[in-house]
């Protein structure tokens, strides 16, 4: 679960800079930032998710090995998004042109880009909605494929640039399309 902590009394809207500081000063936290300015607190998750999370994780990282397509990245990496927000998807993906391209400042700070691929992983404390306003705002900022997987109405739903997303339910094989050729998910 996500909880939005008021800043108001402080400042009107936290700045990507502040941001940094806030992180930077609290490791132990897990944060995001809105593209409003507002401070996300995420709770950390139970085992059931977070095993899954780490299984995604690995099926991306081995397509990945193999084909040396880019770079693959945990919950752990903020990623400054071009709208604004600063954001930590479950799993993410960059194109090795789009990482290498990046500063090496860029890169050891919190990448100011979008992945093109992600996953999000939605657990029992997670609200819905949140989670499918995360989904477009990382369409918004420049994604090519992504997947919000969600256990408990037993479905996936897939976020493409200019279309709606697309439910599917579980069990399903989803194809990393494009974006990442020849992957494949069986849920």
């Amino acid at each position: 679960m996500a909880t939005i902590l008021n800043l108001e009394p402080l400042t009107a809207a936290l700045t990507r800079e502040q941001f940094w500081s806030l992180c930077q000063g609290n490791p132990e936290l897990r944060l995001e930032r809105s593209p409003q300015g507002e401070l996300i607190i995420m709770s950390p998750v139970g085992g059931e998710s977070g095993n899954q999370e780490a299984t995604l994780i690995i099926k991306v990282g081995i397509w990945n090995e193999q084909t040396q397509l880019g770079y693959v990245f945990s919950s752990s990496t903020v990623f400054s998004l071009p709208q604004g927000g600063d954001r930590s998807p479950d799993v993410a993906w960059v194109a090795k042109a789009r990482w290498e391209a990046l500063s090496p400042e860029d890169r050891e700070g919190f990448p100011p880009l979008c992945p093109d691929f992600v996953i999000e992983l939605r657990s029992r404390s997670d609200r819905l909605l949140p989670l499918q306003a995360k989904m477009q705002e990382y369409l918004d900022s420049g994604l090519q494929l992504g997947w919000l997987i969600n256990p408990q109405q037993q479905q996936v739903e897939i976020y493409r640039p200019n279309c709606p997303p697309e439910v599917v339910s579980l069990p399903a094989t989803l194809s990393g399309e494009d974006v990442l050729p020849g992957f494949q998910l069986c849920l």
